[in-house]
């Protein structure tokens, strides 16, 4: 029972153990995730920018000019400079993402073989007891036996005493 409950608090510290360190690992990835979205809504607003900047025109008789042309290529650039920053930060999110999948399962596998090792000795050391236990059994059997033999020694030279004693006081008589 003390060791079901010993396993118990000891399963219980490892996993707020580890999930503390997940936490810190999910606080990361929660604000690469909000660096990203922040990102996307930039780039939402320049491609507004953009589709207001290929509908005017300055140029005489409505007529784009030069000037619009290069202001449409220059936001299309900054938003093409955005995209690679967003995929660029999106393989950040998911190295963090593999970082903490391979966390996960190098920590699974720690914790189930320091399971396996811990059951492997408490079997071993509830072997030992067993056998400790039959050892004690043993050595009070033998001491019984070896009493009982002592008390029957001491009654069988009681009695040859005694029969002694009768037979040399019976021959005095």
């Amino acid at each position: 029972m003390n060791k079901t409950l010993a396993a118990f608090i000891f399963f219980v510290f490892f996993l707020g153990r580890s999930s503390f360190a997940v936490n810190n690992d999910s606080l990361a990835y929660e604000a690469q995730r909000s660096k990203i979205n922040a990102m996307l809504t930039e780039r939402s607003n320049k491609f507004g920018l953009y589709s207001e900047s290929l509908n005017s025109k300055t140029g005489i008789f409505g007529f784009k000019t030069k000037k619009d042309m290069q202001k449409s290529i220059d936001i299309l650039l900054e938003i093409i400079r955005t995209d690679n920053a967003i995929l660029k930060e999106t393989k950040v999110l998911l190295d963090y993402k593999n970082d903490e999948n391979e966390k996960i399962i190098s920590d699974s596998k720690d914790n189930t073989d320091r399971n396996l090792s811990y059951m492997h000795t408490i079997n071993k050391l509830q072997q030992e007891n067993d056998k400790l236990k039959t050892h004690i059994e043993n050595k009070r059997k033998a001491k019984g036996s070896i009493s009982t033999f002592i008390v029957l020694l001491i009654i069988t030279v009681l009695f040859t005493a005694l029969f002694f004693f009768r037979n040399f006081y019976s021959k005095k008589s």
